[in-house]
């Protein structure tokens, strides 16, 4: 069965030679979407964690329905909803406002957790030395606390990172040409779609692991 397939069919390195300089047109907005979502989901997620790590059930119960709303709810189905179905009630966002808005607000929902985590793998005791010294709860947060803490949540807030480089390619469903959507876009004048599958697998792969090393040396220098 092998030596039957057309390989020609699946592969054609001229063609995609020829096409990345076009296809890499849109590494700008599959950065920019992934990079300024993890930022603004970042934030959002700190203060996520700390509701849901709250005695009061009017800061719990909010952050834990939030949390559990955006981690059950498929990213495209936020993506359309945001696009497509705000407009429809006068709310309107352009495609890379919304592919913004919504990968931060679903990807807080990620972070939230694993800053939850991090913060509560902190001894109990630190807290409590850093009261005896006189800090108040966000002096011993931020100064005891949210060091320690971050060590402990790089590694999965990297793995975050990577999930929202590769899920960008959903906001070429919402028309943000990005590279997937390149891709396609070429796909569909050449009548060759699988080729420039193939190399934008290996384009979001190359990121990744740019990614990697990044990560590999950053957790080095802090010895984690």
């Amino acid at each position: 069965m092998v030596s039957n397939i057309q390989w020609e069919y699946i592969f054609d390195p001229l063609l995609a030679i020829r096409s990345v300089p076009y296809v890499m047109q849109g590494i700008g907005y599959t950065m920019l979407i992934s990079l300024v979502s993890m930022v603004f989901g970042l934030f959002f997620s700190f203060f996520l964690a700390l509701g849901r790590m709250s005695d009061h059930l009017i800061l719990q119960l909010p952050s834990r329905l939030y949390i559990s709303f955006m981690r059950g709810v498929p990213i495209l189905v936020v993506l359309f909803l945001l696009y497509f179905g705000l407009p429809l009630i006068g709310i309107e966002f352009s495609a890379i406002t919304a592919a913004i808005i919504g990968f931060s607000l679903n990807s807080a929902a990620y972070m939230a957790e694993i800053n939850r985590s991090a913060l509560q793998a902190i001894e109990r005791g630190q807290w409590e030395a850093a009261y005896t010294l006189g800090m108040n709860y966000w002096q011993t947060l931020t100064r005891i606390v949210l060091p320690q803490a971050t060590k402990i949540a790089l590694p999965p807030l990297v793995n975050v990172l990577l999930d929202l480089i590769k899920s960008s390619s959903l906001a070429a469903m919402i028309t943000v040409p990005e590279l997937f959507q390149k891709a396609k876009i070429v796909g569909g004048r050449e009548l060759d779609y699988m080729t420039m599958y193939i190399l934008v697998a290996f384009i979001y792969w190359g990121i990744c692991s740019i990614v990697e090393v990044l990560q590999n040396r950053i957790e080095k220098q802090y010895n984690i």
